[in-house]
């Protein structure tokens, strides 16, 4: 009688579910993770839920969250066996969001879902995820990997993550400060980072080309991580707002920044060096400029807003970390006219 008879005893294996590697991987990736631990969580991997203490030094702690993936860039990253940046993609998008609140990012848990575990693959992944984590500054408390057999197709897997970070609610940085004449700092981004890939795969549809290695590199660079410059400058000067820029681009990112409708940025589109990868993007796509900005950081990953009087010494503190920081625009009131290199975004 076949192991694959009925009558003999159906196993979860033979349903595609393999529990024993499951269990290899939290083997494997536990001394990442071990890595990445901080002082206020309370035990390690494997348990039903993580715990942790809120970090101490805070006397009126406000609990903040996000939630992201990676998108469609795991396509391109699965397509070409790259699998070792998105997990600093899925950290990125996550502790990224709760930058912008003024907010330290402590914990991070990730969901990890497949047809069929690889273990290989998983725990690339994985490492890629913890290296985030690491960047970030928060520990990877725990996660989960499903295993789903006729869910998704042969070699396929998602992301999803979730971040929780801290701050003073005195310190929350909501746009409220922000006023006419202060400066917006853009800081450079990697790349794509991981927004507007279902047009980017379009773009290499349409080219019906294998992409070189040297463009694989550029549209797959990991999405930085601004928590560690950010935070040191918060230490210094006041950031009366931020801006991730991720979907949507300059569009729908800007105007989530102000709390006063009568507020606007003027963003000089000059003022700043593109990676060449979008002037790729742009030529073999033929995409507009509207659409570009609508999409993609088009370079610029985070904007910080400080006071005119403030710009300079914000500048300098970012320099001294080895950023590359640009005044790329100010605040002016929502009606204002832009000239033609400029966008007043409200």
């Amino acid at each position: 009688m076949s192991e694959s008879n009925p009558s003999s005893g159906l196993t979860y294996k033979q349903a595609g579910v393999d529990t024993e590697a499951g269990a290899d991987l939290i083997r494997r990736i536990a001394p990442a993770a071990q890595a990445t631990k901080r002082p206020e969580l309370l035990g390690g991997l494997g348990g039903f839920a993580a715990m942790a203490e809120l970090p101490s030094g805070y006397t009126h702690p406000i609990l903040v969250t996000g939630t992201d993936g990676v998108g469609t860039k795991l396509k391109i990253a699965i397509d070409y066996a790259r699998h070792d940046g998105v997990g600093q993609d899925l950290v990125a998008m996550c502790a990224n969001d709760v930058l912008v609140t003024g907010a330290e990012a402590f914990l991070f848990l990730d969901y990890y879902a497949t047809g069929k575990l690889d273990v290989d693959i998983a725990e690339r992944v994985i490492k890629g995820i913890a290296k985030g984590c690491e960047i970030a500054g928060c520990a990877l408390a725990g996660g989960e990997t499903a295993e789903m057999p006729g869910f998704y197709s042969d070699g396929e897997y998602d992301l999803a993550g979730f971040c929780i970070g801290v701050v003073e609610k005195s310190k929350i940085i909501d746009g409220q400060r922000i006023t006419v004449g202060d400066k917006i700092i853009g800081l450079p981004s990697s790349g794509p980072h991981s927004n507007g890939y279902s047009l980017i795969r379009k773009v290499l549809e349409h080219q019906g080309v294998i992409p070189s290695e040297q463009l694989l590199d550029n549209l797959l660079a990991p999405t930085r991580i601004y928590v560690k410059p950010v935070r040191e400058l918060l230490s210094h000067v006041e950031v009366n707002g931020m801006v991730h820029i991720t979907g949507g681009g300059f569009y729908e990112n800007i105007p989530r920044v102000f709390a006063d409708p009568a507020h606007a940025a003027r963003i000089d589109l000059g003022s700043w060096q593109r990676p060449e990868v979008f002037a790729w993007l742009q030529q073999a796509g033929n995409i507009s400029d509207e659409e570009m900005l609508g999409t993609f950081n088009c370079g610029l990953g985070l904007l910080l807003i400080v006071s005119e009087q403030d710009s300079a010494a914000a500048l300098e503190h970012l320099q001294a970390q080895g950023e590359h920081p640009t005044v790329v625009g100010e605040v002016v009131p929502a009606h204002t006219l832009a000239a033609s290199d400029q966008l007043v975004i409200a």
